[in-house]
């Protein structure tokens, strides 16, 4: 069924497009060099690590672009962080105009700060934008405003394996009156947050409940876009999921129980065929329902780059809940994993189907199968500037 869907989704992609750039370009262009700044005259001091929990500290300042389709965007400006003001009849709180990105900024050894792979977040925040009709922007120019805004708040910027600066760029429509219709005026807005590791409990296996009774996404929906509307359907699951033992979801969709994402993850499996010993790291593929995670590109990239062909092959296919079991049956499921930027990869070690647990193999003594352990080394590698990776590190700031 979803095989058949992938030709209508693609010409549904093209024909959301054209319509939002030539109203964007007709008007002024997101400008970094028009950037304003009024600094906050309370300087914060750093936190400790131990004290960092994620989204809950926030830095001195924050970023705000105003939009209208009549004269396009406004000066950029960089403040002080705190409360945004809109009316009540403002279009986000009532019609959901509303998208944000998630990326992160490390400290380096060298005394560097540098943002991972923001273009990848920035060309995904604009499909975002297209499909709810809200203004694209020029992407290089809102990576440089990220910068700036991280360099007034640099000395905020944890330092230690783990710890970085989240980032939470968010665009909302904010024109005024009840009515559903395409807004006229909108907002970007910016702001970050020193974290540690997302789970308290740091690098350690989590069980997931194979969640059949609510969908996350569908074919022509919007789950391939970053939209707040995508999140606050899946909290009542996790709770279900919570009361019977289990930290996710593990979401599978139709008739086929296709394997999706896990809870606001990507989400990979390894299996190693009994009769060949080929093994075959896989996750589903881009077909509309699926987030275009950052990291999930970055472990894709990286493993077919790393990976012994000859005794690997990684795949974005089809694959069930059902399959997983079999094979889990077989000896043939090695490991598996969630991925996304807030906690880059998360191991698994169970999984609930039809009253009983899949049971994830885990190396002696440890959180992780080998190859979740690798990845993980080899993503923080790069973003704490241990390895070089092609243009995948943007340096934003010094600290020396």
């Amino acid at each position: 069924m979803l095989r058949r869907q992938l030709p209508q989704l693609a010409k549904f992609s093209k024909l959301m497009r054209p319509s939002i750039g030539i109203r964007t370009m007709a008007t002024a262009p997101l400008d970094s060099s028009k950037l304003e700044i009024c600094r906050n005259q309370k300087k914060s001091q750093p936190r400790p690590n131990n004290e960092l929990v994620f989204g809950r500290t926030f830095t001195d300042h924050m970023l705000t672009v105003e939009w209208t389709a009549e004269k396009g965007w406004a000066a950029p400006q960089i403040k002080p962080y705190g409360p945004l003001s809109i009316d009540p009849s403002c279009c986000v709180l009532h019609y959901a105009f509303e998208l944000f990105e998630g990326l992160k900024a490390y400290r380096t050894d060298e005394g560097k700060i540098t943002l991972f792979r923001p273009d990848k977040n920035m060309e995904r925040m604009n499909k975002s934008a297209a499909r709810i009709c809200l203004p694209t922007f020029e992407t290089d120019e809102l990576i440089k405003l990220i910068g700036k805004l991280i360099e007034e708040d640099k000395h905020l910027v944890p330092q230690g394996k783990g710890y970085s600066l989240y980032i939470r760029p968010t665009m909302i429509g904010t024109s005024n009156g009840l009515g559903v219709g395409h807004p006229d005026k909108a907002m970007i807005f910016v702001i970050t947050s020193p974290v540690g590791p997302y789970y308290k409990t740091g690098f350690k296996a989590v069980r997931l409940l194979a969640t059949d009774f609510a969908t996350r996404a569908w074919p022509g929906g919007v789950g391939d876009k970053k939209l707040g509307a995508n999140y606050a359907p899946c909290i009542l699951p996790q709770l279900q999921a919570a009361e019977k033992g289990y930290q996710q979801n593990l979401w599978v969709f139709g008739p086929e129980k296709y394997i999706t994402e896990v809870g606001t993850m990507n989400v990979f499996f390894a299996f190693k065929d009994s009769k060949t010993g080929k093994k075959e790291l896989v996750t589903a593929p881009l077909d509309g329902t699926i987030l275009e995670g950052v990291t999930r590109d970055s472990i894709l990239a990286l493993t077919r780059e790393k990976l012994d062909p000859k005794e690997w092959e990684v795949n974005e296919r089809y694959y069930s809940i059902n399959e997983v079991a079999e094979r889990a049956k077989k000896g043939e499921l090695i490991e598996a994993f969630g991925a996304g930027t807030a906690a880059v990869v998360s191991p698994i070690k169970a999984i609930g189907w039809q009253g009983k647990d899949i049971e994830v193999p885990l190396l002696p003594g440890e959180q992780s199968g080998a190859l979740t352990k690798d990845i993980a080394s080899w993503i923080a590698d790069i973003q704490y500037g241990r390895e070089k990776h092609g243009n995948w590190s943007r340096v934003v700031a010094d600290v020396n």
